[in-house]
């Protein structure tokens, strides 16, 4: 008679002979479990041959044969916890836009060229256009003024081929003339020094042979007394409000401090800065700064310094809770819930702001009395340090670099997220409907209170703009320009060996993204596959070039696959 168990139980006694079973050959199922999935796998291989490990699969077709193919695309994150090869990759290229524009001798020419002939030529005929435009208007013809339009557009896109840059007048005048604020200074800050700026933006040399720069670190007011880990000592008394207020203008505060900087010390100044965090959850700003500024300067430009933020005021909400401004199609806006009354425009309000004579700012921020300030040598030891000081943490949110680790800090980071949500970033923004103002572009799709702002997301912390700021004139590159660089350098150093670029397709080819579920797409672990081995064979190449190049051979030559 056979056991019940037996009967009615199906039991999996497949033998197994690997390092995740147990001494008699059984796998359990939290063995099977345990082993690695191939897509992971794949990944992993991939991010340690610096692979993109998360590419989106374009389509590309060659219009001249015909031929389809599937190409992934670096997704080009630069947050390590999406991407770590990409975000690596953004990191280093940072760094050579970095080290390329610190310590320049010579002064880069960024003198336009003359207008061509040709483009002289549109711009007359346009000129004539808006002419002809004004009257037709004028004049109430609206056909005639609609086609001449039409033609001032074709116009417009033609110099831009021809290579004009730069706003064009339009046909239309503006409808309100710029809202214009005193610029008399505040009264409470030390007067900012003024010298006439010189059109130069390299540093001056010393005892006939050093030019050194500066590397600058400014930060935020004081919010209140904070422990070692940054907490606050008096979490009640701790003025989140004005932490958060200052976390959102920061961007145009450390502009403000560049240009009062470039008039104190009378030269055009570059630099390339990133914005971190604090322990203590604010924002600071480290800067590698073009030529050496006296750090008695640096700091009266620092104490003159401030940033006013004309705005409505927006102390206390006036919505909250269940009762928010709705929208109403016969108002075209939102309106009151109880009176249905229209909520004021952001023009509205701005105009009841600029007819009070007595008009105080919504917000004013300053910077802290700390700068600290560094001469540095190019090319020297301490340069490279403080170039990867500068780029140590753009592979990081900036909720990740100041993670918190105790109860402590993660009730202060709370509060501070807390006071952000209520805490408008732009005239855009939908949180000004919770103090009663429409805010720009109001329209139905805006939920009172939410806004999908970069200010408003845990992972930033307040601050809305870029991690990296780099002035117009610190290389004459964009991050664009450095990437080609990257790529014709090796190229180039691959020619040399005598190995010549792989197969491509023909320039005339068209790009689409692939439909979702297309069965042509290859699985995602045979892209990344074959990416890498793609990695593997360049990097060999690069490395017999690189032998050949230093006056050796490279070994085993003709084993070196060549590209066609």
């Amino acid at each position: 008679m056979s056991s019940p168990i037996t009967d009615q139980t199906t039991v999996d006694t497949k033998p197994v002979h690997n390092g995740l079973s147990g001494a008699d050959g059984y796998e359990t199922r939290a063995d099977r479990l345990r082993k690695p999935k191939a897509l992971d796998v794949a990944r992993a291989v991939a991010e340690q041959h610096g692979v993109c490990a998360r590419p989106v699969v374009r389509e590309r077709v060659d219009l001249d044969t015909g031929r389809v193919d599937h190409v992934p695309v670096p997704c080009g994150s630069t947050l390590a916890s999406t991407c770590a090869p990409c975000a690596e990759k953004n990191r280093r290229l940072r760094m050579a836009q970095c080290r390329e524009g610190w310590h320049l001798a010579d002064e880069p020419d960024f003198t336009p060229d003359p207008p061509t002939a040709e483009q002289r030529e549109v711009l007359e005929v346009r000129a004539d256009l808006a002419a002809e435009y004004a009257e037709l208007r004028d004049a109430g013809d609206v056909a005639g003024a609609e086609s001449v339009r039409d033609t001032v557009a074709e116009l417009d896109q033609v110099l831009r081929q021809l290579g004009v840059r730069g706003s064009l007048p339009p046909l239309d005048p503006p409808e309100r003339t710029p809202r214009k604020r005193s610029t008399r200074r505040r009264q409470d800050v030390p007067n900012l020094p003024r010298r006439p700026v010189a059109r130069r933006t390299v540093g001056r040399v010393f005892a006939g042979r050093y030019r050194p720069s500066t590397f600058v670190t400014l930060t935020l007011d004081s919010y209140g007394k904070v422990h070692a880990d940054g907490t606050p000592v008096d979490p009640e008394g701790y003025d989140y409000r004005r932490a958060a207020r200052d976390a959102v203008h920061f961007a145009r505060l450390v502009d403000r401090f560049v240009q009062n900087l470039r008039r104190a010390v009378g030269w055009d100044v570059q630099y390339f800065a990133t914005v971190e965090p604090q322990r203590r959850l604010a924002p600071h700003w480290h800067a590698a700064i073009r030529g050496a500024i006296p750090r008695a300067d640096l700091r009266a430009v620092a104490a003159a310094t401030y940033h006013q933020v004309w705005w409505p005021q927006h102390d206390e909400p006036v919505y909250g809770g269940d009762r928010a401004p709705v929208w109403d199609d016969r108002a075209r806006g939102f309106v009151d819930p109880d009176t249905r009354a229209p909520l004021p425009t952001w023009e509205e309000a701005l105009d009841a702001l600029g007819a009070d004579p007595d008009a105080a700012p919504a917000h004013t921020v300053f910077l802290g009395p700390q700068v600290h300030a560094k001469g540095v040598l190019g090319g020297s030891e301490e340069a490279g340090r403080h170039i990867g000081y500068l780029t140590k943490y753009l592979t990081k949110s900036i909720d990740q670099v100041v993670e918190p680790a105790t109860d402590r800090q993660q009730r202060h980071a709370d509060r501070l997220l807390a006071e952000l949500r209520i805490t408008p970033c732009s005239p855009r923004c939908p949180v000004w409907l919770l103090y009663g103002v429409q805010p720009q572009g109001a329209r139905r799709a805006m939920d009172p209170g939410v806004c999908r702002g970069k200010a408003h997301r845990p992972t930033s912390l307040g601050v809305p703009g870029r991690r990296v700021l780099v002035s117009r004139k610190w290389s004459g590159k964009s991050l664009a320009d450095h990437r080609h660089d990257r790529k014709a350098f090796v190229l180039a150093m691959l020619r040399q060996v005598g190995i010549t670029t792989p197969d491509t397709p023909s320039a005339r080819v068209s790009w689409a993204p692939v439909r979702p579920g297309d069965p042509a797409v290859p699985p995602r672990d045979v892209l990344l596959l074959k990416a890498v081995a793609e990695r593997v064979r360049w990097r060999r190449e690069y490395d017999a070039a690189l032998l050949a190049a230093h006056g050796q051979p490279p070994a085993h030559s003709s084993a070196i696959p060549h590209a066609a």
